[in-house]
């Protein structure tokens, strides 16, 4: 399920894809169901392709969401927005000891508690095994369409 959740850059929140074109994919807003196209020039990141510094090695999302899912019973974490930096590097400390103190910024704690609440809302499966499912980059799609047209032929 988290490739088809995006994180789309200088949009807050999270977006499901609802479909790809040419020139550009429709998204919906996870926060308010608003649906708005977003274009190949846009940096768009799929959940599932997002990953965090340890000490060992990067863990994918949807681990440390798991990780979460089980501190709090599956419930959203309590830790306000505008909690200190200490208090959300104490709670990722909980959650994912072996988490890189020098890579990992406080920015980066707030927003995956903020994309953990948005997906604990929308009651989003992070247990669900996701099939190898590639999401053609925008621009990508018509070409590989036509492909595909070709073969029918």
């Amino acid at each position: 399920m988290l490739t088809k959740i995006l994180s789309v850059t200088g949009r807050p929140g999270l977006f499901r894809l609802i479909s790809t074109n040419k020139n550009m994919n429709i998204v919906e807003s996870l926060t308010d169901g608003k649906r708005i196209p977003v274009y190949m020039h846009e940096k768009v990141v799929a959940l599932s392709d997002v990953s965090m510094y340890t000490n060992e090695d990067d863990i994918p999302l949807r681990e440390v969401f798991k990780k979460i899912k089980e501190k709090e019973n599956g419930k959203p974490v309590k830790l306000s927005s505008k909690a200190s930096n200490k208090e959300f590097f104490d709670y990722l400390e909980e959650v994912l000891p072996e988490y890189n103190k020098e890579s990992v910024y406080a920015s980066d704690v707030k927003k995956l508690i903020s994309w953990y609440n948005i997906l604990m809302e929308h009651n989003i499966n992070l247990e669900e095994v996701e099939e190898k499912e590639e999401i053609a980059p925008v621009g990508e799609t018509a070409e590989l369409e036509e492909e595909s047209l070709k073969g029918k032929e």
